[in-house]
């Protein structure tokens, strides 16, 4: 089997650099935020989504010129090598930005920029030159609107379910039989505006919220 290199695409100038030695390992990391809403009677905070959380890639990255590897001669200056992927960090005169990068290895693609990046020299020629050095460094997601728009098709939420109304139903009846208590009935009617719930048309589309439900308008919460 061949044995793959990673590897480090500006993705504005499109030169690439090449890892003298792919890591030995490399994490992964994301999460999202939460916002909690205390509510007075209920025993634990509802959450609600607020936005996700850049995603990281860590690895340390070896780099060696005691050998030659590549356009790395042997004995050179490993700083000629660590400078290629520290210099993703500069600012970039057309963007006014570091630029983003594309990180690759077999089946791993990460769109990015370099965030993070710690230098540590090892080993030295005799003149005090370095020829090995262990790179830390930290990627973080690049996202945009365009990027976002393309990936994600967003419709807007609503997790109410659907309710048709039929022959001689009643609000109280549809509350026992999705809440399992008919005096519930109240959200309902609240969330479809209905003044009298005695009145129920044949075929008419419910909206039934999940509870706990807040009452927009006097912020009364049924649960």
């Amino acid at each position: 089997m061949v044995l793959e290199k990673a590897h480090l695409t500006n993705c504005v100038t499109k030169d690439r650099v090449d890892v003298l030695f792919n890591p030995e390992e490399y994490t992964v990391q994301r999460e999202v935020n939460w916002a909690q809403a205390a509510i007075p009677g209920l025993s634990a905070p509802l959450l609600q989504f607020v936005n996700g959380a850049m995603q990281t890639l860590e690895m340390e990255l070896l780099v060696d010129t005691r050998e030659s590897h590549g356009s790395a001669a042997a004995g050179s200056d490993v700083r000629d090598q660590t400078s290629k992927v520290i210099g993703l960090m500069d600012i970039d005169a057309t963007t006014h930005a570091p630029p983003p990068v594309l990180f690759a290895w077999g089946s791993l693609t990460f769109t990015c920029v370099l965030a993070r990046a710690t230098q540590r020299f090892i080993m030295f020629r005799p003149d005090g030159v370095p020829i090995r050095a262990r790179l830390q460094v930290t990627f973080n997601e690049f996202r945009n609107v365009e990027l976002e728009a393309k990936e994600i098709k967003r419709e807007t939420a609503d997790y109410s379910k659907r309710h048709t109304v039929g022959q001689d139903e009643t609000l109280a009846g549809i509350a026992a039989a999705t809440y399992g208590d008919p005096a519930m009935w109240r959200p309902i009617a609240i969330r479809n505006a209905i003044d009298d719930p005695r009145e129920l048309a044949l075929g008419l589309q419910l909206a039934i919220p999940p509870l706990p439900y807040r009452d927009p308008e006097s912020g009364e919460v049924f649960a």
